[in-house]
């Protein structure tokens, strides 16, 4: 664990602010807020001036979610249907559950449009915190959304240089694992189905696949074929075999996720390839479902209760707007689970 030398004391602004800022009654701004055709024109365009030059965002007090304000946790994923973030979630529960706190889940699809829209309503819902695994690089958004006095931790992604807590897993260093172990079963045409790039953990197992090769004095253009997938589900994980070289062909292929893997060894069923003996195949994540596969499925493991349990406890520390609050930053360390897929067993 790195601890990250930047206070983050704030506080969440409040009516009182807006009727400060604009000089006007606390029943004034409510009324702005609530019941606009009660006041005067010129008073409503002072009052909204200093909501927008403020930040202010309201609550939504007729739509607050059972339990009451502040006893509500927002998470929000990229794909709900993504095994990795169903075995996440349960660390997740597990310690808010000691804080008598409501676990409410989002799901982006990785569309920042989504992203946002999510945010608002949990930031009106008066949330304590959020955990969140976004939608794009940029995170400008969420330090703007935390500067208003929501906590904000990132999940399953590095800090960005200290900017938000994070937990996270090194993707780079279990590229790398993926990478020496199908080189030291003498592969040297590898098939890489990757998400897109624009994800940081596609990014970053690209970069430690390619460290591995480079480390075993091969050149990656020359071992690497890389698929770019549009989503990263059995369907496009078995349609990226139609991508693949026909004239030498990858002899393995290493996926991105589980799920990516589970279509390519379908489709490799389907086509009477045979695994591991004519193709090798290697996943990402270690799901549940890895070991359960037929053959089992060699995966990089991600400790999934852990990095939820983590990110719960930096939440509840971040959202407590603590001034002698630190970033910090958490990384875990993957694991190679080698089974039947790339060693006959």
């Amino acid at each position: 664990m790195t601890d990250i030398l930047k206070p983050a004391g704030r506080r969440r602004l409040s009516m009182v602010d807006v009727a400060a800022h604009a000089g006007v009654s606390v029943g004034t701004v409510s009324n702005v807020l609530n019941r606009p055709e009660l006041v005067a024109e010129r008073t409503l365009r002072r009052v909204r001036a200093s909501i927008k030059a403020l930040g202010f965002v309201p609550s939504a007090p007729a739509r607050q979610l059972r339990g009451g304000s502040g006893r509500s946790v927002g998470v929000m994923v990229r794909d709900i249907g993504n095994p990795f973030f169903s075995e996440v979630l349960p660390g997740i529960e597990t310690r808010l559950s000691q804080e008598q706190l409501l676990l409410v889940l989002c799901s982006s699809g990785d569309s920042a449009e989504k992203e946002a829209h999510y945010l608002q309503i949990l930031e009106q819902h008066r949330v304590p915190g959020i955990l969140i695994t976004p939608a794009g690089p940029d995170i400008s958004h969420l330090v703007e959304l935390r500067a208003r006095g929501v906590g904000m931790v990132l999940l399953d992604r590095p800090g960005a240089d200290a900017q938000l807590c994070a937990v996270a897993v090194d993707n780079v260093r279990g590229g790398e694992l993926a990478g020496a172990h199908l080189l030291s079963l003498g592969h040297r045409r590898i098939a890489f189905l990757n998400g897109p790039p624009i994800v940081r953990q596609c990014a970053d197992r690209r970069e430690g696949l390619n460290r591995a090769v480079r480390a075993a004095g091969l050149d990656p253009d020359e071992v690497i074929t890389e698929v770019t997938l549009p989503a990263l589900t059995p369907r496009e994980g078995e349609a990226a075999l139609e991508r693949l070289p026909a004239r030498k062909g990858p002899t393995a292929l290493f996926c991105v996720n589980d799920t990516v893997a589970l279509g390519a060894l379908r489709g490799l069923e389907r086509r009477g390839v045979r695994v591991p003996h004519d193709m090798a195949v290697l996943g990402y994540d270690d799901v549940e479902f890895a070991e359960l596969l037929s053959p089992s499925l060699t995966s990089v493991r991600q400790p999934k209760h852990q990095l939820g349990q983590a990110a719960a406890e930096l939440l509840l520390t971040d959202a407590r707007g603590d001034v002698n609050h630190w970033h910090q930053e958490i990384v875990f360390q993957p694991e190679l689970m080698v089974r039947a897929s790339t060693v006959p067993q």
